[in-house]
């Protein structure tokens, strides 16, 4: 019986992950750069101090992402934040993150860091 349903929740869990889009479940890697917080394109206003990111136009515009989280990895952090905003100058491989989440993952001075990055 154990087996039983350690079978039917690996079956579960594969029938999840492939009901996923392609682009959640790919781990990205591309450029993390800041910017100034404000009114985002999913209607909300934001604060440099919360942990909040732009993704490109491009993968704003094949999904829904308002309000997802991701998840950015460089070798010296890692954030979790949420996606509020579009980053027209962004390729889809990039994030533009708050001051908030850029400080989390590297140094404000660098302006522009390599970063990982994946939907939670």
């Amino acid at each position: 019986m154990k087996f039983q349903s350690i079978l039917l929740f690996i079956c579960l869990m594969i029938t999840l992950i492939q009901a996923l889009p392609l682009q959640e479940r790919s781990i990205f890697s591309g450029d993390g750069t800041f910017y100034t917080v404000g009114l985002g394109s999913c209607g909300k206003t934001n604060t440099d101090s919360e942990l909040v990111v732009a993704l490109s136009s491009s993968l704003m515009a094949k999904g829904k992402y308002c309000g997802k989280k991701i998840k950015i990895t460089t070798p010296t952090g890692t954030v979790t934040a949420t996606v509020v905003d579009t980053c027209p100058s962004c390729s889809p491989s990039s994030v533009d993150l708050s001051p908030a989440a850029f400080k989390k993952i590297g140094k404000v001075a660098a302006g522009r860091i390599s970063i990982k990055w994946s939907f939670l």
